[in-house]
């Protein structure tokens, strides 16, 4: 199984737009995003983000969070946990919460579904957006499963 970890942040005149600004800044905004739950395949591969054909139908997990009031500080959180039998992912958010300990929770949380799983982590990633709000602002953090019939050329 193969992913990529993408993250982006913008601003817009409307939370659709900057959302959809946000997805542009990732690399994913000219796909149509499939939302799904958190488990990978054992010993998943992180490759970069490869050019991705327009309007493919792209699975993921998606963190999101989008704010009208200047001045917020948003946070999107995701935390991908790689174990040899399988691996999770989870994903927090938060508007005006300490950056480390949404990095924390995110860590917590994906360790405790390994370890129910009875699962030894080999590998752990975290990746996160932050934005001030201006006007109005979305950030975003991913991950794209990645399928050959998805990637342009």
């Amino acid at each position: 199984m193969k992913i990529a970890i993408v993250s982006g942040k913008d601003e817009g005149p409307t939370k659709l737009n900057a959302f959809d600004n946000a997805l542009t800044d990732a690399g994913i905004g000219d796909v149509n995003l499939i939302k799904v739950s958190s488990m990978l395949a054992g010993n998943a591969e992180i490759h970069n983000l490869p050019k991705l054909k327009a309007g493919a139908m792209v699975n993921c997990v998606l963190s999101e969070v989008t704010s009208d009031n200047p001045g917020d500080e948003i946070t999107a959180v995701i935390a991908v946990a790689i174990g040899e039998k399988l691996g999770c992912v989870v994903e927090t958010t938060g508007i005006n919460k300490n950056f480390d300990d949404l990095i924390d929770e995110a860590k917590m949380m994906v360790e405790y579904m390994m370890e129910k799983r009875g699962v030894e982590i080999k590998d752990m990633i975290v990746e996160s957006s932050t934005a001030t709000v201006k006007d109005i602002a979305s950030v975003v953090a991913s991950v794209v499963y990645l399928k050959d019939e998805i990637i342009e050329g």
